[in-house]
């Protein structure tokens, strides 16, 4: 078997030597923690107890993934810095969850978010919640492997790409041995861990190249640079990307997020009361923008290194092709020694942190809302962690195997995980907002908000696969989702309320 790609240059033994202490490290947490770990509540929400700082940062970590550091970069080179208006969101978001959804939450004493649907709209609605998030978490961790071996680590650790089914199996096992043993408190330590080395990796980037270049100066082009898209400030459903259609796509993305995924609403209830819960959401969502700013940075940073640099660019390569993996081909040809294995370990920890969260969000969801209601009696709290452990293990195990098959979604980076990853995002949404906002909502209804919200998404992500026709932008795809399920779902129960009371 070819173990080397001769087209790239391996990395030194120092950087493997980084890279595998970063992985012993990780473990060595994992094992840490696996001692201070007495009942469930303190292996899937930390003993309830956990500081905001460290929880909010966690958040960050893991939902900013390594789909969101390369996707930012690559899309900053390949299409210019629309996306970054987004963020003109987040103080709208903060409103809304801090006011309406944060202090509804943590009334509650619960495991699983998904026992909020139970109580308001029944069983059946309970299960359908639970089964759309692990979906999401599924393919969301799926594709997290697939990108950071398929874009990162195979191309610049100079590997033939017959080795990406190994190294999607061990940086699996890795991630599910700390997750496993530790639990929420080991996967909160090692965020906040890995949040730093994400920033540093990223700090790192800007300052050598400005560097190398003369001044930070150098990095701001001249004038537009010709393959960006003008900026769009308007409403054009059909454009790629538009200042109403990023501002509704982020609303929706982190609304629907923190209000209904159980990584989110975890992280609420890890922490003592309302305040220090929207606390954690502050947190999450300043790290956010911080990034967001600093991967455009890199962005810009890669364009003036390739521009100056051109005979660096790899076969088949430019400013306009391939540009999710610039970042990857720096870091292999234009970082010295020692230093590529760090800004590696950057790579892996914004990996790890989400694969790590996902995992254990998961598993509690699994053994709250399945596995509980299986067991004809009710085991001790040390059956319940071990079965809670089990059950991240065989995650991970399906994550793997599913990272195996995610490329078959055309687009680059940014779009496949809007394709992929947030296609269930706004339905699973839709049920809280009926179980929580709409008075008259039931479980029918719901069923049937819940069905046409999934159709629209599917319908926005994959028209032009499902008809040859182009459709409308994916970024369309969440706020046509909600707005489709919520009306669709308001009206049914109307229906069905009017015809089970005549």
């Amino acid at each position: 078997m070819t173990i080397c790609n001769p087209g790239l240059a391996a990395i030194s033994s120092i950087d493997w030597g980084i890279i595998v202490l970063y992985a012993i490290g990780m473990v060595a947490v994992g094992l840490y923690y696996s001692r201070k770990i007495h009942n469930t509540d303190d292996y899937l929400l930390g003993g309830r107890q956990m500081k905001p700082l460290m929880v909010g940062l966690s958040l960050f970590a893991s939902l900013l993934s390594t789909i969101s550091y390369l996707s930012y970069t690559g899309e900053m080179i390949r299409y210019g810095p629309m996306f970054i208006t987004g963020a003109l969101a987040f103080p709208f978001v903060i409103f809304v969850v801090s006011s309406f959804m944060i202090p509804h939450f943590m009334k509650l004493r619960v495991t699983s978010a998904y026992e909020i649907l139970e109580q308001r709209l029944g069983l059946s609605i309970r299960l359908l919640g639970s089964s759309l998030f692990i979906l999401i978490r599924l393919f969301w961790m799926a594709v997290i492997i697939h990108a950071t071996t398929d874009k990162v680590l195979v191309p610049v650790l100079g590997l033939a790409e017959s080795w990406t089914v190994s190294i999607c199996i061990l940086m699996g096992v890795v991630t599910i041995i700390y997750t496993s043993l530790g639990g929420l408190r080991a996967v909160v330590f090692t965020d906040v861990i890995q949040s730093g080395i994400l920033f540093g990796g990223g700090i790192l980037t800007v300052v050598l190249v400005a560097n190398e270049l003369g001044s930070v100066r150098e990095l701001w082009p001249g004038e537009w640079p010709t393959h960006w898209e003008k900026p769009n400030w308007g409403y054009d459903p059909e454009a790629r990307m538009t200042l109403a259609s990023v501002f509704l796509a982020v609303f929706c993305w982190h609304t629907c997020t923190a209000g209904s995924d159980q990584v989110v609403i975890q992280r609420y209830f890890a922490t003592r009361d309302v305040k220090a819960a929207r606390s954690v959401l502050v947190v999450n969502l300043v790290a956010d923008f911080l990034a967001m700013l600093l991967m455009a940075l890199v962005g810009l940073a890669l364009i003036a290194y390739f521009t100056a640099n051109p005979d660096m660019f790899g076969d088949n390569q430019s400013l306009t092709n391939n540009s999710d993996q610039l970042f990857p081909r720096f870091i292999s040809k234009g970082l010295p020694v020692g230093l590529t294995g760090l800004v590696i370990s950057g790579l892996l920890a914004a990996a790890m942190s989400s694969l790590s969260s996902g995992m254990n969000s998961t598993s509690s969801v699994i053994t709250s809302d399945f596995i509980s209601r299986l067991r004809s009696g009710e085991p001790d709290e040390k059956s319940k962690i071990v079965i809670a452990r089990w059950v991240s293990v065989l995650i991970g195990l399906v994550v793997v195997a599913l990272s195996l098959i995610v490329d078959q979604v055309s687009g680059n980076l940014f779009e496949v995980a809007n394709k992929v990853v947030n296609l269930f995002v706004s339905p699973l949404f839709v049920l809280f907002f009926l179980a929580m906002f709409v008075k008259s909502s039931n479980a029918c209804g719901v069923w049937c908000g819940a069905l046409t919200s999934i159709t629209v998404a599917v319908l926005i992500a994959f028209w032009e696969e499902i008809t040859g026709d182009k459709g409308i932008s994916f970024l369309w795809i969440m706020p046509a989702a909600f707005v489709g399920g919520t009306v669709v779902g308001t009206i049914a129960s109307f229906a069905f309320r009017t015809k089970q009371v005549t």
